[in-house]
């Protein structure tokens, strides 16, 4: 009876140690819980953008004539600078030169508090301030309440702005920014005409150019054609009027961004341009001579 109770009390012993050694073995596995750290504060906002030179443009518009654009810079990730500004179609230079130039008038004709020029700065200004063009909330006009001294349109600043944004950086062009103009010498002793041309560079790249004349009578030769008063179709029995053919070699310096691109005969014609068959010598000439001031 004492063997069978000292056999008993041996197990009992060495289940006690088994215990105490898998309760020792167990405090020493590593914790599987994730340390916790002190939150550290967030970096710096480094901006939002891409750093460059944006652009965008929008359509002529029907009743007034001007076609907006636009070019911003960004700089550190952030829009630095902004020049909102609009081309007429008729010709002539860009909005804020010609508003400069006291030749818009809104204070005097509109009885603005600001002219034109003034308010587009103030709303370049907001832009930049705010970093975001959805910023500038508009009203059913395309007028907004959240820049103080603004009572101008200034959708068109809010779309493009946005517009240009999303689009990423515009390589930039080899011309300075800015209106040019050149005209013949003198009017033509055979037609009457005198030849002009505007061009207005943007993002350092012709984006307008406008190639008409004037008369003695003060009139436009593109807006004497459209008018029909010009008849080269009538008259000339061409295939098409000549502010058209005019357009066409618009339309091409601004894609090849060089007058040299048009390359004449010894007429003063070319045949580098699709539809045209007028005179493009003046255009040449003029838009190279306009260009001067632009390098």
């Amino acid at each position: 009876m004492k063997k069978k109770w000292s056999i008993l009390l041996c197990s009992l012993m060495m289940v006690g140690v088994l215990a105490a050694c898998g309760n020792n073995n167990k405090a020493a596995e590593p914790s599987t819980t994730e340390p916790t750290t002190e939150a550290t504060a967030p970096a710096a906002t480094q901006g939002q953008y891409t750093d460059g030179a944006y652009y965008a443009e929008g359509d002529f518009d029907a009743k007034s004539g001007w076609k907006p654009y636009i070019v911003l810079t960004v700089k550190d990730g952030k829009i630095a600078t902004a020049d909102w500004n609009f081309v007429s179609s008729k010709g002539g230079p860009d909005k804020k030169t010609l508003d400069k130039a006291g030749k818009y008038g809104m204070k005097e004709i509109g009885k603005a508090q600001a002219e034109w020029y003034e308010q587009a700065a103030l709303a370049e200004k907001f832009l930049i301030e705010k970093q975001d063009p959805a910023a500038i909330t508009l009203n059913t006009e395309g007028k907004t309440d959240a820049i103080s001294g603004v009572s101008i349109h200034v959708n068109d600043l809010a779309t493009l702005a946005k517009k240009a944004l999303d689009a990423g950086p515009a390589e930039p062009g080899t011309y300075k920014d800015g209106s040019y103009h050149a005209e013949a010498d003198a009017f033509d002793a055979t037609s009457g005409w005198k030849s002009t041309t505007d061009l207005t560079v943007a993002n350092g790249k012709i984006i307008y150019a406008f190639f008409s004349g004037v008369n003695e009578a003060g009139e436009d030769k593109q807006a004497n054609s459209i008018e029909g008063k010009y008849g080269m179709k009538a008259n000339g029995g061409s295939v098409a009027e000549w502010h058209e053919e005019a357009q066409a070699a618009q339309a091409f310096l601004i894609e090849k961004q060089d007058p040299a691109a048009i390359t004449m005969n010894a007429e003063g014609k070319t045949d580098a341009i699709s539809g045209v068959t007028i005179h493009v010598s003046d255009f040449v000439t003029l838009s190279q001579k306009a260009l001067e001031a632009a390098k």
